[in-house]
């Protein structure tokens, strides 16, 4: 069994066949985690949630996309380009907390912060509004004991800052970022690293599609964290390092679908059977069997989303 441990079934890409995308899956021995974007795709992936006894699970998010209206051009493989119109959204802690308590949910994401996207204009507040929102997520996973999945993109310092802090001051801070209508209180300063077993939030999570340097990966598992990689590593060699040096009990696989499609599916819309792909170049990367790459980002993905 393999656990693709971020997906988007619940995208408008599946509209015509989503229900035969995850059969498939199944089928496969794929379990999935389709992550929400914002409201409308976290109460889709609990619908899809709802019709399966096992082996699919959900996971509700506000991503930093949609806090204000705007078309993004993607451009991450040369053979997939896409575009995405955001709609804008405001989180509403209780609206997402009343969801987020479902039995089926799994996680409080996709959230975090994207600094590649930001607007030309008034960048700083894009910034700030970002880490509002990441906050108020932390908290939700926080108080529900739920792990939380986190999108970062040239941002990791400041994830990282956020994530010591919050670790050393989860409440009544965040708490109280929560209960203002405008922006957060700035951020704290840095502080000496808690060890793994001394985190005072008791969070948790995963930074999924991982493109950070060694140096960060180390102080993400510092934390506690694992870190995800997809089919982005089958033909990016920008990731080797970090692989070959990670911890296979820290690592988690994913598809990123229906985004990211590996090799040999290249150019085509991508979906969770994939995952077996990033399986085997983990296995290839790290010298190892691909048994004990899929034995391993199974137990690890199971563990922490206590599935």
């Amino acid at each position: 069994m393999l656990i693709d441990t971020h997906a988007h079934v619940n995208f408008n890409d599946y509209r015509e066949d989503a229900e035969a995308v995850i059969k498939r899956a199944l089928k496969n021995g794929v379990w999935l985690i389709n992550v929400g974007s914002q409201y409308s795709t976290s109460q889709r992936a609990i619908e899809f949630a709802e019709q399966y006894p096992e082996g699919v699970y959900a996971a509700v998010g506000l991503h930093p996309f949609h806090l204000k209206e705007r078309v993004i051009y993607e451009e991450v493989d040369p053979l997939e380009e896409f575009e995405i119109k955001t709609r804008p959204e405001i989180f509403n802690f209780k609206k997402y907390e009343k969801l987020a308590g479902h039995k089926k949910v799994v996680a409080i994401g996709e959230v975090g912060l994207d600094y590649f996207h930001l607007p030309e204009e008034n960048r700083e507040a894009e910034r700030q509004k970002q880490k509002d929102n990441f906050l108020k997520h932390l908290e939700l996973a926080k108080e529900l004991n739920k792990p939380v999945i986190i999108h970062c993109r040239e941002a990791h310092n400041d994830v990282l800052e956020i994530l010591k802090n919050f670790c050393r001051h989860p409440e009544p801070r965040a708490k109280d970022l929560i209960d203002k209508e405008g922006r957060a209180d700035e951020i704290l300063p840095p502080h000496q690293v808690r060890g793994q077993n001394d985190r005072g939030s008791g969070l948790r999570g995963v930074v999924h599609s991982f493109s950070g340097r060694w140096s960060q990966a180390e102080e993400y598992f510092k934390l506690g964290f694992y870190i995800g990689f997809n089919g982005l590593i089958t033909f990016a060699r920008d990731y080797d390092k970090v692989i070959k040096n990670v911890p296979l009990e820290r690592l988690l696989i994913e598809t990123d679908c229906p985004y990211l499609t590996p090799i040999p599916h290249r150019g085509k819309r991508n979906e969770p059977s994939y995952v077996k792909y990033v399986a085997e170049k983990i296995a290839e990367i790290k010298g190892m069997s691909v048994e004990e790459v899929v034995v391993t980002t199974t137990k690890n993905a199971r563990e922490l989303f206590r599935i």
